[in-house]
């Protein structure tokens, strides 16, 4: 759908107004300084009134893919993916044993302090820096959430996975973000590199782009190195697009039913609701 440009143009936005201005509105709060009404806004977590249904999606389209190259991996594969039940964050990763034979969690958050403390406190950050300025960094760090991580004690590797979307309208699209998900981490990348670096560290980052773009070059040489099985590289990358564009679908349906103020029917047998009157 989003390939063939079936989607709301900027024009119907306008008329019918973003989810942002309904979500302030309601809340009594100013409407100034609203983001454009374009297709990359709505399909992302920065629309107020789109971002549980845009969560929602990312979190399916990450789980199909990863659950896939789990079940693909080589049998003899002695790299294992750590985080199957739900996401973990650097504090609880740092209780696993595997973990512990890369460093203590003392030396891994002395080096991420020093990193930490340069990167800059964001405004929804701002009360909790204010509260505790000496303990903030340490807190911020051990929060961090990576998607997923791969981890070989054997071959001393660790991958930290990321899956981001990213507008896909520039040529480069690949390159800008990639950069942009290793900023978002560098604190992690960097306080495992300078506390065990005899240990090999690498951020894989899956991309995809809103309009359902994939690198196919790209996204195979990031399967050859998690120890996917080769013959079944081509039915991951299949299955990755398609689930790339239901849930694009399902994003702009529950665009369209919320601006309109319509409904769906009630979940029903495997039908599920992710919010926002959408059911898959």
């Amino acid at each position: 759908m989003a390939v063939a440009e079936n989607r709301p143009t900027a024009s119907f936005l306008t008329k019918i107004g973003l989810l942002c201005r309904i979500a302030r509105e309601a809340r009594g709060e100013s409407t100034g300084g609203l983001a454009d009404k374009i297709y990359s806004h709505i399909s992302s977590a920065d629309c107020e009134g789109m971002a549980t249904t845009v969560t929602a999606a990312h979190h399916s389209i990450w789980r199909h893919l990863y659950d896939s190259m789990y079940a693909a991996q080589k049998p003899k594969s002695k790299l294992k993916f750590v985080t199957l039940d739900k996401e973990s964050n650097m504090s609880t990763l740092w209780r696993r044993e595997e973990f512990l034979t890369i460093c203590s969690k003392e030396e891994l958050v002395e080096k991420a302090q020093d990193i930490e403390v340069t990167i800059p406190v964001k405004k929804s950050q701002e009360a909790r820096y204010n509260l505790d300025q000496g303990s903030f960094f340490v807190n911020r760090f051990g929060g961090r959430r990576p998607d997923d991580v791969a981890i070989s004690v054997a071959l001393k590797i660790v991958y930290i996975l990321e899956f981001k979307q990213s507008t896909d309208r520039d040529e480069g699209f690949l390159e800008v973000k990639d950069a942009e998900a290793n900023k978002q981490q560098k604190s992690i990348i960097g306080a495992l590199k300078a506390a065990a670096p005899e240990w090999e560290f690498e951020q894989i980052d899956f991309m995809v782009g809103n309009r359902g773009s994939a690198v196919e070059s790209d996204f195979y040489t990031k399967l050859k190195k998690l120890h996917i099985q080769e013959g079944k590289k081509d039915k991951i990358f299949a299955d990755h697009v398609t689930q790339v564009y239901e849930a694009h679908s399902r994003v702009i349906l529950s665009f369209l039913q919320q601006v309109q103020r319509g409904t769906r029917p009630t979940t029903e047998g495997s039908r599920e609701n992710i919010g926002h009157n959408v059911h898959v």
